[in-house]
């Protein structure tokens, strides 16, 4: 069984980069890729999504934010370019 990934980020560098990673991982399939998280939360509603990359730090939502909207939220990755919120 494959692990669906949803992968939301305002950059569409940092989608390719993530999608070129996860093109090496057999067990991982994106599902789909979205610019902005509002656009997101469609594809949360109506399919199953086991793991989400997800953006801290886009326009008008932040990643955290989002994430807090979400009922049954999938495992998630979070990912920035912001070293201010690396851990």
């Amino acid at each position: 069984m494959k692990v669906k990934c949803l992968l939301v980020d305002d950059e569409s560098q940092a989608i390719k980069l993530i999608e070129n990673h996860i093109s090496k991982i057999d067990s991982l399939e994106v599902i789909a890729t979205y610019n902005n998280a509002i656009k997101a939360f469609e594809v949360l509603s109506s399919q199953e999504i086991n793991l989400l990359f997800l953006d801290i730090k886009m326009p008008n939502i932040t990643g955290i934010d989002f994430l807090k909207t979400i009922k049954k939220p999938p495992k998630t990755i979070f990912t920035t370019a912001y070293r201010d919120y690396a851990i």
